[in-house]
């Protein structure tokens, strides 16, 4: 199981990522930000910047550790279940959203 601490953890591996807050929730920012969250909503879960060609991919590949709830139709958002993603493909995602955030200057 993956938890907030581990995915802080992986995050904190790109250049001037800070833990903080957005929408009174925990979450990950960088220049201010923010690029993930952790819900506190009923289904849970870490919300995740991404485009939408990537939220569809991730939603039609069938994968239980990727969904969405109609508040984030036409967002470029997913919500990644921490007890099914594969440590890996979160540190993917992480990177990926840290990316289309991060200022130009960090972007190498």
């Amino acid at each position: 199981m993956t938890t907030w601490e581990d995915v802080v953890r992986l995050a904190s591996e790109l250049p001037e990522v800070e833990a903080s807050t957005w929408y009174r929730t925990p979450a990950l920012k960088v220049a201010g930000k923010g690029f993930a969250r952790l819900r506190t909503e009923a289904e849970g879960g870490l919300v995740v910047l991404c485009g939408h060609d990537e939220k569809a991919a991730l939603l039609d590949s069938g994968d239980a550790a990727f969904f969405t709830t109609p508040h984030y139709d036409g967002h470029g958002m997913v919500i990644v279940d921490l007890d099914r993603v594969d440590v890996d493909q979160l540190r993917e995602l992480l990177e990926e959203a840290w990316r289309l955030r991060a200022p130009r200057r960090l972007l190498t």
